[in-house]
């Protein structure tokens, strides 16, 4: 009981009031407070220039009735469908998203998308059950203008029921989560808002505006980076901030010229940003919860970027072979050497009272050779509560060192953190020498006091990674999780041996003590598990050192 009441207390004493107050009232009374109002819906507002081409969804139709999200199939064969609740939370909601709408190909499904809004006007009552929750809301919102400003034009119960959708999202909007999800709800507004016309309408664009110029100030760093520290989250944003500025010159600039600006520099910002965080393979690495076929990929974001006419970002061709980048205010770095790419989690887990995308993977990296990952970190395939997000989320699960089996943070349940890591102690020299030393508070609520330092060293043709812990404990290990296409084979009693990656590149590995090899799962999408290879390199006394070679 009294661990317990600890949990709730290392977790809960960081939120905002303005969280706790919002989260008694959705908890409470979300009916009284925000009980569907139907209202006349207003006509369409006049578009003065066409909407461009937005970035594109994976297709989840595979038939009138049969839909794929997160590699898993469903039906949608009757109304209770909709809720079915054999199906993760998760799962229902991309069932409510619309993604399809915006997915390749998707006039040659227009009829389908066509029964499927009627469909879900006619199964899903206003302000019940999980579609008319405020993020897949928010998402659906955006969906059905984009389908209609591609040329789809929406029936009047559509046009009716998305007015109203709107409505019901600017009483329910998540002010007790914050975060992405204030974004996206301030997102839909200005989207819903600028579809229509009139007073009505003109309300919901002036309450998304202040949101999101508001939210913008405080959850994107002066680095470029998204507070959440999740590249994955991230890549969402910053569509959205494209798609903001598409929708704002479709409908002849309705927008301020100030909000517009703030749009535009953070889009620079966060493009930069996300340049710095992506792998040679040119995605994104694995922080937080992070993984492919969620958000858009970087070089996609990038061709958005060039159709709405913004300045292009520094090309990778131009930057420098030895090159290290620090975003200061997220915490992540880029170490490049060559063809050698490393990407360091210096980095606080995120915002204090918004850590529920937070992993325990503090002074955890990556690290690539050419265009193919060697050292990597688990991933994310699941957002339901249970051994397996435990485990995605533990500090084992990332190339980082554990403690007394314990995890550098206290992450709990699917979104919960209790006691953080912070960085206590960094310092970063200045090419052509590429070294980052840093240290962690993680551990020192454990017996032993403990304080894990790291340092990486990138040189030619070399990387070393050095670890020392402070203080007693039972045992501590750096463990290095190796993508899958990385054979991992041990000679010298497994104080050493070579790696091949797939493409047949050899690189010899160097430990300080016996590792051990394990399995370990890589999870590069939701829904997706793949075997791959972990070494374990133990510390005596405190100290290990790993090195490649190659």
């Amino acid at each position: 009981m009294k661990q317990t009441l600890n949990l709730y207390w290392n977790t809960l004493r960081y939120l905002k009031p303005t969280q706790v107050r919002a989260r008694a009232r959705h908890t409470l009374l979300p009916a009284r407070l925000a009980r569907p109002r139907r209202l006349p819906s207003p006509f369409p507002r006049m578009q003065k220039h066409p909407f461009l081409p937005a970035l594109k969804r994976q297709p989840s139709m595979l038939a009138r009735d049969r839909f794929l999200f997160l590699n898993e199939e469903g039906t949608l064969s009757s109304p209770a469908d909709w809720t079915n609740p054999a199906k993760t939370k998760l799962w229902l909601y991309n069932l409510h998203y619309f993604d399809d709408l915006s997915a390749p190909h998707a006039h040659e499904r227009a009829t389908w998308h066509r029964a499927l809004i009627g469909q879900w006007i006619a199964e899903n009552s206003p302000g019940v059950g999980v579609g008319w929750e405020a993020y897949p809301s928010s998402l659906r919102i955006v969906n059905w203008v984009k389908w209609s400003l591609a040329g789809n034009p929406l029936t009047h119960d559509a046009h009716s029921s998305l007015y109203l959708q709107a409505q019901t999202l600017a009483r329910r909007l998540e002010w007790h989560l914050l975060g992405n999800h204030i974004l996206a709800n301030a997102k839909a507004l200005i989207f819903a808002g600028l579809y229509f016309s009139g007073s009505g309408a003109d309300a919901l664009v002036t309450l998304g505006q202040q949101i999101y110029r508001d939210q913008l100030g405080e959850q994107i760093l002066r680095d470029g980076g998204h507070f959440e520290l999740s590249p994955m989250y991230h890549s969402i944003l910053l569509e959205d901030v494209l798609d903001l500025l598409n929708i704002d010159e479709a409908y002849g600039h309705p927008l301020s010229g100030a909000f517009r600006r703030t749009l535009r520099d953070t889009a620079a910002d966060m493009r930069r940003w996300l340049q710095a965080m992506v792998h040679p393979d040119g995605e994104i690495a694995f922080f937080n919860d992070a993984a492919f076929g969620i958000a858009a990929s970087p070089s996609d974001i990038e061709g958005y970027a060039d159709r709405l006419n913004l300045p292009a970002s520094p090309a990778q061709s131009q930057r420098l072979p030895h090159r290290l980048e620090h975003l200061a205010r997220s915490g992540y770095l880029r170490l490049e050497n060559a063809d050698a790419v490393a990407l360091l989690d210096c980095a606080p887990i995120g915002p204090d009272y918004l850590p529920g995308h937070a992993h325990a993977d503090t002074l955890s990296f990556e690290f690539s050779l050419g265009n193919e990952r060697v050292i990597v970190n688990g991933g994310t395939s699941v957002y339901e509560d249970g051994p397996t997000r435990h485990r995605q989320r533990s500090t084992s699960a990332h190339s980082t060192v554990v403690v007394d089996d314990e995890n550098s943070s206290e992450v709990w349940r699917v979104f919960r953190v209790a006691r953080r890591a912070r960085i206590i102690q960094l310092d970063v020299q200045q090419p052509p020498k590429l070294e980052v030393t840093a240290s962690h508070d993680g551990y020192e609520r454990l017996a032993g006091r403990n304080v894990h330092t790291r340092s990486w060293r990138l040189d030619d043709h070399r990387l070393t990674v050095t670890d020392h812990v402070s203080g007693p404990y039972a045992s501590a290990v750096a463990l290095f999780h190796f993508a899958p296409n990385v054979r991992v084979h041990a000679r010298n009693q497994a104080f050493s041996g070579r790696l091949t990656t797939g493409k047949d590149r050899n690189v010899t590995w160097r430990a300080s003590s016996q590792t051990t090899s394990c399995a370990s799962t890589w999870h590069p999408e939701f829904g997706v598990s793949i075997p791959a290879t972990c070494l374990a390199v133990p510390l005596i006394e405190g100290r290990s050192q790993f090195t490649l070679e190659w």
